[in-house]
């Protein structure tokens, strides 16, 4: 029973089946779902995971070598900022301080409310110089309480923080300061010294950068150079780190390049096969005696789009082959070509004229010979087996 299926189609099944055997996680594309459904309802299981795009699955070789890239690269992405060699002398421990009120920023402060909050930093200030820390802190926030909109008081009780070593509460209130006066040299001072306390040693270095930058502060100026080997060194290291990165783009990029043209490489080969045979069917244009080398030569001829286009004039028109005689690498072609159809049975899928064992497309008889073939031949394959010394006209054609 002859399969219903043409020939052509069969061919590309096949090279569908070939790669869902190479890749196949292939089957766990949503498009594919159908075809997966029909391997299992026969018993089969499909691999989890998603196939990869780019390429056939590396040889047994590559796969080792990547194996062996993956611990460097990991090592690369994992390198962290603790690699580098930082004077962390001076630093403290991160402090869990309750988030003091930072008074409504609604309220509209009477001058009342203002002037009581103007004396309880007066004492918030006595209380510092006498390092009664504990006590500055809770007079700054009554003030803040009664004029929340102050920026000095709340940057004065991150002061006062800073003193106890709970440099997130001062943070706190900096940040708030500069909420209510983005141009507060203060509030970026102490959040500066309080980043510098807990090792953040590049927002340490920008904040006391503008704090210099908006008042120039000795102090200020002070910390800022203690700070700035450390976040230089810091820098550096994400410079590194990102060139490794762009490195490591270019690196997945060209091997993806490398895996798509390997791929079309292999598809290219299958596709020659394919078109060449593999001797089982009789229709195949190269199969049966005289294929191997000789098919191979056919292959590389039509590479040669001179080639290539002599032999479509000569299919759309038989008598055009008289324009070729003298064209050494058309004949030649034209020779080998009419050595394997004599043999296989023809040109594919078409059947041999009278005159002739086979046929070139269409079948074609009553030509006269050519070079190469000879009246023994038969001629070409489909001519008839005239004297040779060059094609007839049209009208001699059966």
């Amino acid at each position: 029973m002859a399969c219903p299926i043409d020939p052509a189609e069969l061919k590309k099944l096949k090279i569908f089946v070939d790669l869902c055997a190479a890749q196949p996680q292939l089957l766990n594309l949503p498009q594919l779902s159908f075809f997966k459904s029909f391997i299992e309802k026969l018993g089969g299981k499909v691999p989890e995971g998603q196939p990869e795009f780019g390429g056939a699955q590396p040889k047994p070789e590559e796969a080792k070598k990547e194996q062996e890239k993956e611990p460097e690269e990991k090592k690369e992405e994992s390198d962290p900022e603790s690699d580098v060699e930082l004077d962390m002398e001076g630093c403290v421990e991160p402090d869990n301080e309750p988030e003091q009120p930072m008074g409504d920023a609604s309220k509209e402060p009477s001058e009342d409310d203002i002037d009581k909050a103007n004396e309880l930093r007066s004492k918030a200030a006595a209380a510092y110089s006498e390092q009664n820390f504990e006590d500055a802190v809770k007079l700054f926030t009554e003030a803040i309480e009664l004029n929340p909109r102050s920026a000095l008081y709340h940057a004065k009780r991150g002061q006062a923080y800073l003193k106890l070593s709970k440099p997130n509460a001062c943070i706190r209130d900096c940040t708030r300061a500069l909420e209510i006066n983005p141009d507060s040299a203060t509030a970026y001072k102490f959040r500066g010294r309080a980043n510098r306390l807990l090792g953040k040693w590049e927002e340490a270095a920008k904040d006391l950068r503008q704090a210099c930058k908006l008042d120039y502060d000795e102090e200020a100026d002070e910390w800022l150079k203690e700070v700035t080997p450390n976040a230089k060194k810091i820098e550096q290291h994400k410079l590194k780190m990102e060139r490794r990165r762009q490195e490591k783009e270019l690196r997945e990029r060209q091997e993806r390049v490398r895996k798509a043209q390997e791929a079309n490489r292999k598809a290219a080969e299958e596709k020659a096969r394919g078109d060449g045979g593999d001797g089982d069917d009789g229709d195949d244009f190269f199969s049966g005696a005289g294929g191997g080398a000789g098919a191979e030569d056919i292959l590389n001829a039509f590479k040669d789009p001179e080639v290539a286009a002599a032999l479509q004039d000569i299919m759309a028109n038989p008598s055009n082959i008289g324009k070729y005689q003298n064209n050494p690498k058309v004949m030649n072609l034209v020779t080998k070509i009419a050595s394997q159809t004599s043999q296989a049975g023809g040109f594919p899928g078409f059947g041999g004229a009278p005159g002739g064992a086979g046929g070139f497309p269409g079948g074609f008889s009553g030509a006269g010979g050519f070079p190469g073939a000879g009246a023994g031949a038969g001629g070409f394959p489909g001519f008839g087996g005239a004297p040779t010394g060059g094609p007839k006209t049209t009208d001699d054609l059966d």
